[in-house]
């Protein structure tokens, strides 16, 4: 299963943020940024970092993706 954090990335745009402001109001670091923006994944405590910064869910930031099925008849 793969994870997108596309819906961070539009909250972003919504709230006139870049992703150096995010790294600073949510106290992470760049790499954590880098990862994300990679669609890799990253601790619950920097999720939660993160909705707290952004008065959000975690469902508002991230979504997981349903790997395609391979072989099912």
């Amino acid at each position: 299963m793969a994870v997108s954090y596309k819906k961070l990335w539009k909250l972003l745009i919504d709230h006139d943020m870049k992703k150096k402001d995010l790294a600073k109001v949510a106290e992470i670091s760049n790499y954590t940024i880098t990862k994300m923006s990679k669609g890799e994944n990253v601790t619950v405590e920097t999720l939660g970092k993160i909705c707290a910064a952004l008065n959000c869910g975690v469902d508002d930031i991230m979504e997981f993706i349903p790997d395609e099925t391979k072989g099912d008849k």
